[in-house]
């Protein structure tokens, strides 16, 4: 199913078209009924003011909402790495032929991890799924084996450090799924055209004011598209960048 957060650009167009839309309308409906009355325009610029108040507000805690979830993104990926450069280390623990077993597959389940940071298509990001899946069952059989023959403390650590490695992973993937709800969204949009249509329905006709109607369209809907980037992992610009990673991988000892 295609998330339309996951395109901060065509989040961004389509907001200004239907805001300057609402406004426009509302607009026209001014024309209809008229210009309002000194004490009628009092009390509709409560409202507005309200209306617009609100609507701060729900950016403002969606944006911390979409700032949270890129985080903890990003702390799952140094956790990863973390986990990953461990266990790394604790093969040594192993006997040699499943210590240098475990090393060549830690070795490309980095590459995996590192290639699903940064991959965009959807094709492959399956692939990469597949792949990891197939060497996380490796790597837990090329620790079992040796544990099963000898349980010591010693091989308990290397099997634990596995484990670390393999729910890092999970954690990862739940924080990239852990999106805003798209009830949210409804919500933050369905308040933003209110304010405006009162924006429009309150609005003089003069030209200046008219230029000055978009204002507002354009506000919220920077403020959508700045909340897209951030809250989509793969669409935007602003994305979680495997640095620890890359970082782990160069680190390794030429094969």
């Amino acid at each position: 199913m295609i998330n339309l957060t996951d395109y901060p650009l065509l989040v961004f167009g389509l907001t200004f078209l239907v805001l300057w839309l609402s406004e426009r309308i509302g607009s026209s409906l001014l024309k209809r009924h008229g210009n309002m009355a000194e004490g009628v325009r009092q009390d509709f610029g409560v409202i507005l003011s309200a209306t617009l108040t609100l609507l701060g507000l729900l950016i403002g805690f969606t944006f911390s909402m979409a700032i949270s979830r890129y985080n903890q993104r990003k702390n799952y990926e140094q956790e990863e790495a973390n986990a990953i450069g461990t266990e790394y280390i604790r093969a040594d623990l192993l006997p040699s032929a499943d210590a240098a077993k475990v090393r060549a597959l830690l070795r490309s389940y980095t590459d995996q991890r590192i290639l699903f940071y940064e991959t965009r298509d959807r094709q492959k990001l399956l692939q990469i799924n597949a792949t990891t899946a197939q060497l996380q069952s490796e790597l837990w059989s090329a620790v079992r084996a040796p544990a099963a023959t000898q349980a010591t403390p010693v091989l308990a650590l290397a099997i634990s450090g596995m484990n670390d490695v393999l729910n890092s992973q999970g954690y990862t993937k739940a924080a990239w799924w852990d999106r805003i709800p798209i009830a949210a969204w409804g919500m933050m949009a369905a308040i933003a055209i209110c304010a405006n249509l009162l924006v429009g329905y309150g609005a003089r006709q003069a030209k200046a004011e008219r230029i000055q109607m978009l204002v507002l369209p354009l506000v919220v809907s920077i403020s959508f598209f700045l909340i897209a980037e951030i809250d989509s992992p793969r669409g935007g610009v602003i994305r979680v960048r495997p640095q620890n990673l890359v970082s782990f991988a160069q680190s390794l000892p030429a094969t």
